[in-house]
């Protein structure tokens, strides 16, 4: 054969491929993930219903605007310890209220006091960074803001600060944002609804073949009652979520987290709490900046699937399959909100697909961190909806390609953890058909 034949073989194979890809044909190539759909957000807005009262959008509105505020150190209390200084600037992807972007927004606080840590990238995601353990040797698990006041204009006069020794990576774990859509009706689901729901998928796990699946719910160590935001479903309700995040992400203390984190003599001009409502008149309080957070969450929309979606044969496949190899016993498509005082909150159908309840997920994604009664390898099911339009997944961030993050959810145990609940699920998703896989991909990219 002559080189030229083979040359023109290669290039024909080369556009055989290409058209599989544009196509998406599963003949000539493996499964691949979609990737991030393209077309406007499909979430950001208010919760549906919300139009119809007027001061329940006037609240939307007002915390869109503090969710959106660049903090500062002499009129807000930014510090003297923080990641960032806006919650928009790591909510942001696909509109705010959502995870992190593709172009890093932490880069802009490298200064000359502020070194870039070394698993921050330019594209790669927003990182908040823990520790596993103390240098004694005893459990951390806490968050260590990546960056400081120092160097910046509005610094302090007699500050001094470094930042926290990053150099020992195997005692650091990463967290990746949550999005935050929908938070406010996953926070009107009744606990009894999140037990029972997790009770009948254990059973009907079990019933199928799945009997590592079972999960738990966090819950607060006061109260016994449900826990579901975070990535540990370590906390109880949006204003404490929003609370600790003002005060972990940008050392700005407030009513409930109400003293600094870093304490260091001269670093913090305003006197905690920095964050507390007003009283301008008798009978009338201005909210303080996390109820205005809290406001903002609580009245976001749940994102949007794709219109028409399911009257795509091959999307009805996808999610045909994915309840049939087992991914809903534990993300849960349908639940039902109950009684709300926020009258479009109140018993809504919402599908979230999530139990909001822990999973043993093994040693391969386990951090070594305990929130709750969460143990080192425990996460929640994170909600899928909107999954169609994250860029970053796992709870560290460590891969953008859904077919890698469905592969991480298999690991086997070790002297330390348990395997993976999924094991089996992940086992029967590579056993499906290529179209099958393919169609699962195309679904999950619909959400």
């Amino acid at each position: 054969m002559g080189k030229r034949s083979i040359a023109v073989r290669i290039v024909l194979v080369a556009v055989c491929i290409c058209t599989a890809m544009l196509f998406g044909s599963t003949s000539l190539l493996a499964q691949t993930d979609p990737g991030v759909r393209d077309g406007g957000a499909s979430a950001g807005g208010p919760v549906q219903g919300l139009s119809q009262f007027p001061n329940l959008m006037s609240a939307f509105n007002t915390g869109s605007n503090v969710f959106g505020e660049v903090e500062d150190v002499p009129n807000d209390g930014l510090g003297p310890r923080f990641n960032s200084n806006s919650c928009v600037s790591c909510h942001i992807q696909p509109a705010a209220g959502g995870t992190s972007p593709s172009l890093n927004p932490l880069l802009q606080f490298v200064n000359s006091r502020n070194q870039l840590p070394p698993f921050i990238q330019s594209n790669g995601p927003v990182r908040e960074a823990r520790f596993i353990r103390n240098p004694d040797g005893t459990p951390d698990g806490g968050v260590h803001d990546l960056f400081t006041i120092m160097g910046r204009s509005d610094t302090p006069s007699g500050c001094n600060l470094n930042q926290p020794d990053f150099s020992n990576a195997s005692n650091i774990i990463f967290r990746i944002p949550t999005p935050t859509f929908g938070l406010g009706l996953i926070e009107a689901i009744p606990d009894t609804t999140l037990a029972q729901n997790l009770a009948t998928s254990t059973t009907q796990a079990a019933n199928t073949g799945l009997g590592g699946i079972h999960g738990r719910l966090n819950r607060n160590g006061n109260d016994g009652t449900v826990t579901r935001f975070g990535w540990k479903a370590q906390n109880k309700s949006l204003l404490l979520f929003s609370g600790e995040a003002y005060n972990v992400e940008m050392g700005i203390s407030n009513l409930i987290f109400n003293t600094e984190r870093e304490e260091s003599v001269n670093c913090s001009p305003l006197a905690p709490p920095n964050s507390i409502f007003t009283l301008p008149a008798a009978n009338d309080a201005v909210f303080d900046d996390i109820n205005n957070f809290a406001n903002f969450m609580r009245f976001l929309a749940p994102p949007a699937q794709v219109p028409g979606s399911l009257s795509d044969s091959t999307i009805v496949q996808g999610s045909n399959q994915f309840v049939n190899i087992g991914c809903a016993f534990c993300h849960t498509p349908n639940l039902v909100t109950g009684p709300s005082p926020f009258p479009p909150l109140a018993t809504q159908t919402i599908h979230p697909y999530s139990d909001f309840a822990l999973h043993h997920m093994g040693p391969g994604l386990a951090d070594q961190v305990s929130q709750g009664i969460a143990g080192g390898d425990e996460f929640r099911s994170a909600p899928l909806w909107g999954l169609g339009q994250r860029i970053f997944f796992l709870h560290d961030g460590r891969t953008t390609n859904l077919l890698q993050a469905i592969a991480a959810h298999s690991s086997n145990a070790n002297g330390q953890f348990p395997a993976s609940e999924a094991n089996a699920v992940i086992t029967r998703f590579n056993n499906l058909s290529v179209s099958d896989r393919q169609a699962i991909l195309n679904f999950l990219r619909t959400l």
